[in-house]
C-alpha cells in the first residue's frame, strides 16, 4: 500500500511515528490532529528528559518556590521513581552532586 493520501487528514506521505495514538487522540478529544500531533510531541520531549536534565530543572523550579535543598531533594526523589522510565534510585547527595557539579 502507498503512502498518498487517501482523503483522510490522518493519512499522509510520511505517517506519524505514533499513528495510533494521534488517530485515539482525535477519536477520543476534541483535539483535531494538528493539535493531538503537538500534544504528543510535548509529553515525548518531556518524557525524553534525561534523569540529569529533569532533576537539574526541578531543583531550580523548586528552589525558585522557596524550598529548602533538603525539602528538594527528598521531594526529587520521590518524583524520581514514578516517573513513566523510572530513574536510578539517587541519593540525596547524588541529586546534588548533579545540580551543583
Amino acid at each position: 500500500m502507498g503512502g498518498g493520501r487517501i482523503g483522510s487528514p490522518l493519512v499522509s506521505a510520511s505517517p506519524h511515528p505514533h499513528e495510533d495514538l494521534l488517530a485515539h487522540l482525535t477519536r477520543t478529544t476534541p483535539l483535531g490532529p494538528g493539535e493531538a500531533a503537538r500534544v504528543i510531541a510535548e509529553v515525548l520531549a518531556y518524557f525524553s528528559e534525561s534523569t540529569e536534565e529533569y532533576v537539574r530543572r526541578r531543583h531550580g523550579e523548586l528552589q525558585a518556590r522557596g524550598l529548602t535543598n533538603e525539602k528538594i531533594f527528598a521531594r526529587i526523589g520521590a518524583e524520581l521513581a514514578v516517573r513513566r522510565v523510572t530513574a536510578p534510585e539517587l541519593s540525596a547527595r547524588q541529586l546534588r552532586r548533579i545540580v551543583y557539579g
